[in-house]
């Protein structure tokens, strides 16, 4: 039985334990908990009512005696009309609150008499009343009047201001005895909390320690497997079999262990593989119009005779392609990069010099600093044809750098037309965001972008990248941020 119980237990889900514990916990607690309730809200009921009593009962006038007699005196000497008089309307009013009364639950079979007797005594008064009007109607019948009034009247509201405060009294006996019997209760209440919080306390504490061990102990040793694991050995097995979802745990954490033996080799390839992959891309960049524009700038020189500008454009072109076809490491010096920069702006100065100027401003210190290959080239032509070729005038690019909080910070400054602050949003939304980049057509500068930043990001850290900034019809500055070898 022990055993069977014990499988039971192991294959029980972690989830299920934990609710199962819940149930344990809750189930005295909720039980202790609507005896008590149920217990003080009979209590409480019983007690709001006889307070409800008590108001009700004081809401019959203590002065009615008084009140009522002066009335009646009023009328019967005729300082008031009968029609004047509120002698009906104080006999209904005190009718209403005795039949309010007599509905209560817990009203005793004394009060209840009581309350018999007040609505007899004013159904007398009713007549007594009715009796005096006919006097009045019928004319001079004073002394009779005067009679029913000291010898009835009087009387019957003494009694009824009697029967009342007996009523109110003996209701606020009940109230003190409802009180007393809610005071016995909640000591008892306190006591029997008191135990059923030690017990439960001691139940709870056990029932923890048996679910947090069952919970805890298997994760340690997943723990201590992880930590050999993550020593470099993968040839470590888990075989935890204490609940359901330890059991899939430490089936999953072998099959993944097999997985990453197989995985290993396989991230260190496609990882060399994404890096020639990125380059190429990058390369892809190179627009082929540049290459036969640069080439028919040279048929046309050598056609004018400008021998010198042809060997020099030629030399440029080499030392451009040199850069950007060369095989081999995908990061060069800052130097480098500059030099690749000034051969691409040496041809295009050649091909728009009534429209381009340029400067290269960055110090020596920063030469040796390492930058991914052919990274300000596409900047730079991002600044010629989408900054100065779209604006009146002559342009001009600078090229500059410093160093700052141990970093390094290249800025491309254009004066060219710029960007409108929609353009500029969308274009650094899209220059993170690789699922809306399309290599093609109007989206060729984003997708540049996007490549450059994405390549200086995987190299150096998600810190480092480009930002643009640009004001429309002023120009536009790129800011390369790299850090300080």
């Amino acid at each position: 039985m022990a055993k069977t119980l014990n499988r039971i237990y192991e294959n029980t889900s972690l989830a299920a334990r934990i609710r199962g514990s819940y149930l344990i916990i809750t189930l005295p607690i909720v039980t202790f908990m609507c005896i008590i309730l149920y217990t003080l809200n009979i209590q409480n009921k019983r007690y709001d009512e006889l307070i409800e009593d008590v108001d009700r009962a004081s809401q019959f006038s203590l002065d009615f005696k008084k009140d009522f007699d002066y009335e009646i005196y009023l009328v019967i000497v005729e300082s008031k009309s009968f029609e004047e008089s509120e002698l009906n309307k104080m006999l209904d009013e005190a009718t209403a609150v005795v039949d309010e009364l007599s509905k209560g639950e817990n009203i005793n079979s004394e009060n209840m008499t009581r309350l018999k007797d007040i609505r007899k005594y004013l159904r007398n008064l009713k007549t007594y009343v009715s009796r005096i009007e006919s006097n009045l109607k019928d004319g001079e019948k004073y002394e009779e009047n005067i009679e029913i009034w000291e010898n009835d009247v009087q009387i019957v509201t003494y009694l009824v201001r009697e029967t009342i405060l007996q009523f109110i009294y003996y209701e606020l006996q009940d109230i003190r005895e409802a009180r007393s019997q809610m005071k016995e209760f909640y000591t008892k209440l306190f006591s029997y909390s008191f135990v059923a919080a030690i017990v439960l306390g001691l139940l709870i504490v056990l029932i923890s320690y048996i679910i947090s061990q069952s919970i805890t102990r298997p994760i340690r040793e997943l723990c201590k497997i992880t930590q050999i694991v993550a020593s470099g050995n993968l040839e470590v097995k888990a075989g935890i079999n204490t609940s359901a979802e330890i059991s899939i745990l430490s089936s999953s954490f072998n099959e993944m262990i097999t997985r990453i033996k197989k995985l290993l080799e396989q991230v260190r390839t496609e990882q060399e593989s994404l890096r020639k992959t990125e380059l190429a891309l990058l390369q892809s960049q190179i627009n082929p119009h540049f290459l036969y524009n640069t080439l028919d700038t040279i048929v046309w020189l050598a056609e004018a005779n400008d021998q010198s500008r042809v060997v020099s454009m030629v030399e440029s072109l080499s030392k451009f392609f040199r850069t950007s076809l060369g095989q081999g490491k995908d990061e060069v010096s800052l130097k480098n990069e500059l030099e690749h920069v000034r051969s691409y702006l040496e041809i295009q100065q050649v091909r728009y010099q009534d429209i381009l100027d340029y400067s290269i401003e960055v110090p020596e210190e920063l030469y040796d600093s390492p930058i991914p290959k052919i990274t300000l080239q596409p900047l730079v032509e991002n600044a010629l044809y989408h900054g100065i070729k779209n604006k009146r005038g002559k342009g001009l690019i600078q090229i500059t750098g410093e160093t700052r909080n141990k970093c390094i910070y290249i800025y491309i400054q254009d004066n060219g037309i710029g960007m409108s602050k929609e353009r500029l949003e969308k274009i650094s939304k899209r220059m993170n965001s690789p699922q809306s980049i399309d290599s093609s057509g109007e989206e060729d500068e984003m997708f540049g972008l996007y490549n450059i930043n994405e390549r200086i990001k995987l190299k150096f850290g998600v810190r480092y990248g480009i930002h643009i900034d640009s004001t429309y019809g002023e120009g536009t500055t790129v800011t390369l941020l790299l850090p300080a070898s």
